[in-house]
Parts: structure tokens; C-alpha cells; sequence
């Protein structure tokens, strides 16, 4: 990883219950990913699914 893309990812933390913990790390192991690979999916898939109804959303300019 460049020091470029470390500049721009960013760092979210989360508290989830230890059912919804246990649940998230089977479905990531089913899939094949991390659970942190498995929530950017998630998240990922989510942001798709809106655009796709809702139309793009525009990153603002710096």
C-alpha cells in the first residue's frame, strides 16, 4: 500500500453486540473474507445500491 492511499483511508470504529459479532464473522468466513473485508462490502454494496436509485453521489471538490 503507497503512502498516497494511507493518506486517504480513514478509520471508523465500531461497537456491535457479540451476537451481531459472532453472526458478521460466519458470514465473512462463508464468503471468503476478513470481517473487516466483509463490512466494506457491506458498505460498499449499500452506497451502490443507493446510487443506483437515487443517482451519483459527487465526492466534493478540495
Amino acid at each position: 500500500m503507497d503512502a498516497l492511499k494511507k493518506e486517504k483511508d480513514k478509520h471508523l470504529g465500531l461497537r456491535i453486540d457479540s451476537e451481531l459479532h459472532y453472526k458478521l464473522h460466519y458470514i465473512s468466513q462463508y464468503e471468503g473474507r476478513s470481517a473487516n473485508g466483509e463490512v466494506i462490502y457491506l458498505i460498499r454494496k449499500a452506497i451502490e445500491d443507493f446510487e443506483k436509485q437515487h443517482g451519483k453521489i459527487e465526492m466534493p471538490q478540495e
